[in-house]
């Protein structure tokens, strides 16, 4: 589902953007501070409806400008797509899919499935539970169509029955139907993941050893309560506590990964350098586990690529991405360091861009 057109009006400091990608590699280069990751952050907000650098809109848009416009073309299944999005600060949002509005951001997920590499990735390794689920849960979603909805039931009985522990309303006839429903969405949530995972493993393993060969590297999925218990056990034994805390200890929102080297967690155990590479293998098998799955290819981004990787480890990560043939968008401040990385990019269809002063534009090859 490569992006055919990308539209950018004044986000941060691009003024007015157009450009016609190749639907594989996509190299942007260009001095600190031009641009080339904002043009990154739109893409990626066509297909999450935020940006991976702020949680607020404002920052975003121009500081000369009232909104920002954002417009794409895409190929899925042979067929052409629109996306479109405007915002105009918090409380105005308008997003159009081939030109209907839509109110759900898993309408562009489903559309444009997109997976970036930056710094900010290490929360993976370093991060809180939360950072592996929602790695975990982007495969599940995308493969598993059930588990959107299914999500969405869950969190909402959690809300309810963490609402009646924070009052104390913890009589049967008030607190059961929301436990009810909540075991039965997490069961139908624990299977979902553990046969997304099971797949997902089969490749990690391999690309891991590809990038960390170390000895002892386990990865294992935790579904938020006990193997040997179900989760209505779990919560009848945990009642009290919970209803101490105030909100729910176990079910499917404690959903984790666990990554150990020798027994030990790897943010531990590791050191920053390999940190990086297990980063780069976790998001190269979830896109190759995506593309096994659904035929399909996703979007990479990898932004400041050489700040992050040595020249190996950049032709590895490379290599694994044009195996996978996703569409990819890389950014350098330099572009030999691009050209480094891909020394069979001639043989590609290859777009260069040039980013200086929010302005891009597309260059021909050396």
């Amino acid at each position: 589902m490569p992006l055919t057109r990308l539209n950018i009006s004044n986000l941060r400091n691009l003024g007015a953007v157009n450009l016609h990608p190749s639907p594989s590699l996509n190299f942007i280069f260009g001095a600190n501070g031009s641009g080339k990751t904002s043009l990154l952050e739109a893409i990626f907000f066509l297909g999450t409806g935020r940006s991976f650098r702020s949680h607020k809109v404002k920052p975003l848009i121009k500081h000369d400008a009232d909104s920002l416009i954002l417009f794409a073309k895409l190929i899925s299944q042979d067929l052409e797509h629109s996306i479109g999005l405007e915002r105009q600060g918090a409380n105005v949002a308008k997003t159009k899919i081939d030109g209907k509005a839509v109110y759900s951001a898993s309408s562009l997920a489903s559309l444009l499935p997109t997976l970036i590499i930056d710094a900010h990735s290490f929360e993976l390794i370093e991060g809180a539970p939360k950072e592996r689920r929602s790695y975990l849960d982007w495969l599940v979603f995308h493969v598993k169509h059930s588990f959107h909805d299914c999500w969405k039931g869950y969190s909402k009985a959690l809300k309810q029955r963490n609402s009646l522990l924070r009052r104390g309303r913890i009589e049967g006839f008030e607190l059961r139907p929301w436990e009810q429903e909540m075991c039965s969405k997490a069961e139908q949530l624990a299977l979902m993941r553990e046969e997304c995972f099971d797949k997902l493993k089969l490749n990690l393993n391999e690309v891991i050893r590809d990038f960390v060969p170390l000895e002892g590297i386990s990865i294992d999925f935790y579904k938020g309560w006990d193997r040997d218990k179900t989760l209505e056990q779990q919560l009848e034994i945990g009642k009290e506590r919970d209803t101490k805390l105030g909100y729910t200890w176990y079910g499917a929102q404690k959903a984790d990964i666990k990554i150990k080297i020798e027994g030990h967690p790897a943010e531990q155990a590791l050191s920053r350098g390999q940190q990086k590479l297990l980063v780069c293998a976790l998001k190269i098998s979830i896109g190759k586990t995506y593309s096994e799955l659904t035929g399909k290819p996703c979007i990479y981004l990898v932004d400041d690529l050489p700040a992050e990787l040595d020249s190996d480890n950049q032709k590895r990560l490379a290599n694994w991405l044009s195996l996978i043939g996703a569409q990819v968008f890389v950014t350098a401040v330099e572009k030999q360091a691009l050209l480094n990385a891909w020394p069979g990019s001639e043989k590609e269809q290859t777009a260069m861009f040039h980013v200086k002063h929010g302005l891009v534009e597309h260059t021909n090859r050396p």
